[in-house]
C-alpha cells in the first residue's frame, strides 16, 4: 500500500534540530489510528551512505499508520550540515542517541539501511535502553576489509587512498558524480529492478550534493570509512545484542556480498534473516510494499 502523494508530503513533518551547534534535520509522523501511538513502540529511521530521510518516503506514510514515526539526516548527509569533522559510527550513534533523548525517551524500533543499519547496531549495543527491536537491511562490516589485507600492507593501501582521496581530486570527481546522469548509473548498481530508478530518485540522491561544504566532507567521509576507528565490527557488536532483530538482505545486492548475509545472521539466536530474490541494496526503496508489509508483520510478531 504506497500512499500517493508527492515525496516532499510522504516524508512528513520537516523539522531543524542543532545538534552540538550543527543544524541538522529530521521528520516526524504520527501514528494515525486512535490510541495506536500509546500503545505501540515509535520507530527511528536511519538512512544509508549517500542517502537521506527522502530515502524513507515510501515507507514512512505507510508505517505511521499504526506507529509514529521519526527519520533523521545524518550528519554530513541530506540537509544536515555537512559538517567538517572526523566522521564515524560513533558520533552517528551519539547524534541518534542524543536525538531519541531530546525528542521521545521512550524505548523504540531502530531501522538503517546500510551504513545507517550499522549506526543502529551500534546504537542497540551502546544504549540498550534506548532500543526495543532492530531492523537493518544490507549491513556493512567493515572489518571484513581489514581481515582481507595482510597486516604489513595495510597502512601502504591506506596512503595510496589518501592520496587518491585528495581535496583537489575530490573536488573534481564530486562535480562529474553528481550529475544526474552519473546518480541514474550508479542507482542502476543498487537497484536491479530498473522501474524503481525514477527521476524523483535521482534527485533526492543528487540534491545534497550541491550544498555548502558538501566536498570537505566528501573528503573527510572518504577518509573516515578506511580508518579502523570509523566502526566497530559486526561480529563484536552484534553477540551484546538480546532484543528481536531483523536482518533483509537483496540477494543481487552488489555494494555488499549476499554471502556475508548468513555468516551474520549466525552470530545472534535473536536474528530473523529474511532474503529476497532479485533486490539490491536499498530493498526498502526497491520494493516498498513487500517491505512495509514485512515490517509490520515483524513488528506484531515482537
Amino acid at each position: 500500500m504506497t500512499i500517493n502523494q508527492s515525496w516532499q508530503e510522504r516524508i512528513g513533518n520537516q523539522r531543524d534540530w542543532v545538534w552540538r551547534g550543527w543544524q541538522t534535520r529530521y521528520t516526524y509522523l504520527r501514528a494515525k489510528k486512535n490510541g495506536a501511538e500509546s500503545k505501540q513502540p515509535p520507530l527511528i529511521f536511519i538512512h544509508g551512505f549517500g542517502a537521506s530521510i527522502e530515502h524513507w518516503r515510501n515507507n514512512l506514510p505507510v508505517i505511521a499508520q499504526s506507529h509514529t514515526v521519526y527519520a533523521i539526516d545524518l550528519l554530513g548527509f541530506g540537509a544536515s550540515r555537512k559538517a567538517d569533522v572526523e566522521y564515524s559510527t560513533a558520533l552517528w550513534t551519539e547524534q541518534v542517541h542524543d536525538f531519541w533523548q531530546t525528542f521521545i525517551g521512550t524505548p523504540v524500533i531502530l531501522v538503517g539501511n546500510s551504513i545507517g543499519s550499522l549506526v543502529c547496531l551500534t546504537a542497540s549495543a551502546t544504549y540498550p535502553e534506548m532500543v526495543k527491536g532492530l531492523v537493518m537491511l544490507s549491513l556493512p562490516d567493515v572489518s571484513v576489509r581489514e581481515d582481507m589485507l595482510p597486516p604489513p600492507v595495510r597502512p601502504v593501501v591506506t596512503a595510496i587512498e589518501n592520496l587518491v582521496a585528495s581535496p583537489l581530486l575530490i573536488k573534481n570527481i564530486l562535480k562529474i558524480v553528481r550529475q544526474p546522469n552519473i546518480i541514474r548509473r550508479w542507482a542502476g548498481v543498487a537497484y536491479p529492478n530498473k522501474s524503481a530508478v525514477t527521476e524523483e530518485l535521482v534527485d533526492i540522491l543528487s540534491s545534497p550534493a550541491y550544498d555548502d561544504g558538501a566536498e570537505q566532507t566528501l573528503v573527510r567521509l572518504s577518509r573516515s570509512v578506511r580508518q579502523a576507528t570509523f566502526a566497530k565490527s559486526v561480529r563484536d557488536l552484534l553477540p551484546q545484542i538480546v532484543i528481536p532483530i531483523l536482518l533483509i538482505w537483496g540477494m543481487q545486492d552488489k555494494m555488499i556480498p549476499p554471502k556475508q548475509a548468513r555468516a551474520i545472521a549466525a552470530l545472534n539466536p535473536n536474528l530473523k534473516l529474511v532474503e529476497w530474490d532479485n533486490a539490491g541494496h536499498c530493498p526498502h526503496d526497491e520494493y516498498p510494499d513487500k517491505f512495509n508489509l514485512l515490517l509490520l508483520d515483524w513488528l506484531k510478531s515482537i
